[in-house]
């Protein structure tokens, strides 16, 4: 049975298998958790993208999905980029459905690269303006149900969501309780 965790930390300092980068489309970094993962990960990661947008992504990577690459100088082993969506209230549910694609892919990308430990920020709750407690349920409902599909099941033996700053962690925690998920 696969563990969800809540954290409160840097993504950057992980010791996972695969750190999960809130990505822009292009892939070629950014601000955030986009910014610090490139930053931290150093050059390796960007030429990486450089070579997806060559050969796969040129017009970059859609909304929803998710992509690997090496994780460079980080003490992961791999990043898998996901682009969130936006939010806009006009068309939350259409968002919302994006939103959970970015959890359920990235968790299928790093099953299928043979990872055992996933480190997952709190996508799209950034400057994407995605109001945090909607994004931690769409988060912890999302990764509950994947790991427990039958491709993913026992594939993986964490989950951990690394929150930046005491009120992401307090909310993802509030929002763990009320889903009735253990600690």
């Amino acid at each position: 049975m696969t563990q969800i965790t809540l954290v409160e930390g840097d993504i950057t300092d992980q010791q996972v298998d695969v750190v999960v980068n809130a990505a822009n489309s292009s892939l070629l970094g950014g601000g955030g958790v986009d910014g610090a993962i490139h930053r931290a990960g150093g050059p390796e990661i960007l030429e990486d993208c450089r070579r997806l947008r060559a050969s796969h992504y040129g017009k970059g990577l859609p909304t929803g999905r998710a992509v690997a690459t090496t994780a460079g100088r980080l003490p992961a082993r791999w990043v898998v980029h996901t682009v969130g969506p936006v939010f806009r209230v006009e068309d939350r549910a259409e968002r919302a459905a994006l939103l959970a694609s970015c959890y359920s892919e990235s968790l299928r990308v790093a099953v299928g690269l043979g990872a055992r430990t996933v480190a997952f920020p709190a996508i799209s709750a950034g400057i994407f303006g995605w109001p945090l407690e909607d994004a931690a349920r769409i988060a912890l409902t999302t990764v509950t149900g994947t790991v427990a599909d039958e491709e993913v099941a026992g594939a993986l033996a964490e989950v951990r969501f690394v929150l930046f700053g005491s009120d992401a962690y307090a909310m993802f925690e509030q929002v763990r309780l009320e889903l009735g998920q253990r600690s």
